[in-house]
């Protein structure tokens, strides 16, 4: 199994599946098991989600998968989880699983992290952003909500009831949360508009419209909105390039599952190859 060793030294476990054109997947490519899992499909998420995305894509593209996310978790970056960084990171494993030119898939901030590499490299071949919009997005309100986490993690401020938000339910450490508060400090002054013109790729972003979240008393009150960015920016977004799909009624966990995902990708992944 090949590794690629991250910004931070530590290493990352890659698995790759299939053959043909070459999509990156930052998914955990094992199922999560026992009471991890329970507690997942309690909040309505796929234990099994990347090895769903895997299957279901393996026949038409070389999927090279790795839990970014995950390692981020377990060995975290709490000062150094910066947008280069993270293209760099997401270079790294494309260099060791040899893909000189591929795609690109993620959801919610792997979505973000996304939209950094496509204006770092002119190796993707395709870009597809889920469940966080290329335009207008909420860098601000994030940085609120992960300082907050970050603050609750401390010790610095009361942790919330579990049925608060969906981030109360999961703790995490200072550590953990810190390298999020890097992440989006170091997005602030980042112009998404601006950064339009430095995509190369192909690309797409698709979200459910019903993807708005609301957090509660303890966190501020913080509303990010997912959904409304690329609804209202619709018409903008593809003038500047963008195919856009809006998945009716779907939240932010729903509009994340295989069965939503791997139709979208397979049919515009293999229109981009055929143009």
């Amino acid at each position: 199994m090949p590794e690629a060793t991250l910004h931070d030294g530590s290493t990352i476990e890659i698995e790759v599946h299939g053959t043909g054109p070459t999509l990156l997947l930052p998914v955990n490519p094992q199922p999560v098991i026992g009471p991890q899992a329970e507690q997942m499909r309690q909040y309505g998420t796929d234990p099994a989600l990347g090895q769903s995305l895997i299957k279901g894509l393996s026949d038409a593209f070389r999927i090279v998968a790795f839990d970014y996310e995950g390692q981020c978790l377990r060995i975290p970056k709490p000062d150094t989880l910066t947008p280069a960084n993270t293209a760099n990171d997401l270079l790294a494993v494309a260099d060791a699983a040899g893909a000189g030119r591929f795609a690109y898939y993620g959801y919610s901030w792997l979505a973000l992290i996304g939209l950094q590499l496509a204006i770092r490299t002119d190796r993707l071949w395709a870009l597809v952003l889920g469940g966080f919009p290329p335009l207008n997005g909420p860098y601000e309100e994030m940085l609120r909500v992960t300082t907050a986490a970050y603050e609750m993690a401390s010790g610095a401020r009361v942790t919330p009831s579990a049925d608060e938000s969906e981030w109360s339910g999961v703790s995490l450490s200072r550590d953990q949360t810190r390298q999020f508060v890097t992440l989006y400090q170091a997005l602030q002054e980042f112009d998404d508009r601006a950064a339009q013109a430095q995509i190369p790729c192909p690309r797409l972003c698709f979200v459910g419209s019903a993807d708005e979240i609301q957090y509660g008393k303890s966190w501020g009150n913080v509303h990010v909105s997912l959904a409304g960015p690329i609804m209202s920016e619709r018409a903008r977004l593809s003038d500047l390039g963008w195919d856009v799909r809006v998945l009716d009624g779907l939240d932010h966990i729903q509009a994340m599952q295989a069965r939503q995902v791997v139709p979208i990708l397979r049919s515009w992944l293999a229109s981009k190859l055929r143009s």
